[in-house]
Order: structure tokens, then sequence, then C-alpha cells
């Protein structure tokens, strides 16, 4: 059963209309009510706040990583562990072929229902997760396999034996590491994209987000806690804090925003896989046509750019 937020429940009424007008076989309420709920998708989605696009990129319903990977992926190997402490199940990485293009897919899985969620640890990764997310990408490196990243966290897990395993460590090299490949890497906000535990998989040659998704430094929540000390200023916070694909790409923090199905992509979940594989395999063609060096400048310049300031 779907899953409708606050500012759905129009939709929500008109699609119950329409399921009510199919068993009672009248095709012409139905064309009615479609054309109605055409108008009201059109006229909600096209002047959402930032705060619901937070509440989008957070919904119960939308594809995760392994809907990315089962519904892109052909021949896909699951590679398994850090070989040093355990396998974090928080991250995923797969090899094997999106189109004709053999890849190697490095994501980050939240998990569904009470059992996925905690094998999945809410996808919070630890630092053996992205110890494995960095030995994939030199599985990748080594033999010239092209990298795709898929981030959807909200943030890296903080626990005490996180730490005690060297959590900023983890991060910190996966930053260094990653920005030092050489094959072409691709990464995309798929969902919701927190803090150092988004940042760990996000170094690449071309980043971008899904149209619904968020890239923030600190949750709204931990904002408005911080700040205001105040739960009820969230909504504040996610309008401050520049959240959205839309404000970041017009920050050039991200390079391109992912146009996933205006209704959102958990009620067009075939129609949102389908942009992200679209758009890797069209930006994977434009960075093979540079030389490994010439990624490495562009990436370089990239990063040296981030967070400059024009008085």
């Amino acid at each position: 059963m779907a899953t409708y937020l606050d500012f759905e429940d129009k939709i929500k009424k008109i699609e119950e209309d329409i399921i009510v007008a199919k068993t009672k076989n009248d095709d012409h309420a139905v064309e009615i009510l479609e054309k109605k709920l055409e108008k009201e998708v059109e006229k909600t989605f096209k002047n959402l706040s930032d705060y619901q696009k937070l509440q989008l990129a957070r919904h119960p319903d939308r594809p995760y990583a392994m809907d990315y990977i089962n519904g892109l992926m052909t021949n896909a190997y699951e590679i398994h562990g850090d070989r040093h402490y355990v396998d974090d199940h928080a991250i995923v990485c797969y090899l094997g072929y999106i189109g004709n293009e053999k890849v190697m897919v490095i994501g980050e899985q939240k998990g569904r229902g009470t059992k996925g969620k905690i094998k999945r640890n809410f996808g919070m990764p630890s630092p053996e997760g992205y110890r494995k997310a960095l030995r994939a990408a030199n599985l990748a490196e080594k033999f010239g396999i092209p990298i795709l990243m898929l981030v959807d966290t909200p943030g890296a897990y903080p626990g005490i034996g996180a730490e005690e395993r060297n959590q900023s460590e983890a991060i910190a090299k996966n930053l260094y590491e990653f920005s030092d490949l050489t094959v072409p890497t691709v990464s995309v906000v798929i969902g919701e994209g927190g803090s150092g535990g988004a940042l760990a998989i996000s170094v690449a040659d071309k980043l971008a987000m899904m149209r619904y998704s968020v890239y923030a430094v600190i949750s709204p929540e931990g904002c408005s806690a911080i700040l205001w000390n105040d739960p009820a200023k969230v909504e504040t916070a996610a309008n401050a804090l520049k959240i959205t694909a839309e404000n970041l790409k017009e920050l050039e923090l991200v390079d391109d925003v992912v146009n996933e199905p205006l209704i959102g992509a958990h009620r067009q979940k075939d129609e949102a896989i389908k942009a992200l594989g679209d758009y890797f395999l069209s930006t994977l063609e434009e960075l093979k046509k540079l030389t490994p060096a010439q990624r490495l400048q562009l990436k370089y310049e990239k990063l040296m750019n981030l967070g400059r300031y024009e008085g």
C-alpha cells in the first residue's frame, strides 16, 4: 500500500477515486479523474518547499541502492568485506554490467522492514563499510573499470565501536584515495546525502543528484537543535541549509540534476531507475573521451573551487 505525505492528500483522494471508478468499469469517470490527477500532480510538485523535498528524499517507498542495482545491472557479482574486520551491510558493492559497460557499483543501502533496517544499520556505514568501498574502488582501478556510486545515508554511524575502529580516518582516506582514481567515476545522490557519511563515496569526476534528493553537512534536525534548541525550527533549517538539488546545482556544488519523474521516484520507480541509468551511460561516454590525466585535472579544479567566495 502506498505511503502518502501530508502534502499529497489531494493526490491520494483522486487516486482512490480512480480505483473506485475502475471497479465500476466507469471509463469516462476514470478519464476525467486521470486528467484531474495530472493537473494536481503538476500543481503540487512544481511548488514544493525545501522541507517537502527533504520528506521526499526520506520517503519509505523511495528506490534504494539495491533497487537501482537490481534494475540496472546484469551478471552482477557482490563483493563482500573489507578484509580487516567484517562485512558492513550498509555499503553494497557489485561488479557487473550496465548496458554493455562493465561497471563497479558502490552504494549505501538503508534497508526495508525492521529486519532489513537493522541488517543495514539504517544506511549508516561503519569504518569497515568505507574500507570495503575503497577495496572495490581499487579493484576497479586495477582493471580499468568505471565506477558508479549511489549515495543514500543519514550519515556515518556515530557509535562507540565505529569510533574505536577509526571512523573519521576511514572517511578521510576515501576522500584522498577517490580523488586520485584515474578510471571514470560518477556519484549520484539518490535519496539522503548526510555529512561525511555521504562525502566518503561522493568524490568523483561527476557528482549528480536526483531531483528530490538532498545533500547536507548536517541534518535539518541537527541544525535546528544546535542553532535554536527547538525541533519546531526544522523547516526553517531545511530552507536555510540549501540542501536541495536545485540549490546545490545553482551553487555549483554538484554537476548535474537527474530528472526523476515529477511525481517522485517513490511513485514511478522504473522510470527513476531508467533516468539514472541513462544519465550514467551518457556521462560515462563523455568521460571516456578524456584521458586519465585530463579527468584528474578537471577533478582537481572542481575540488579546489568548492566553497570559493567572491566578495
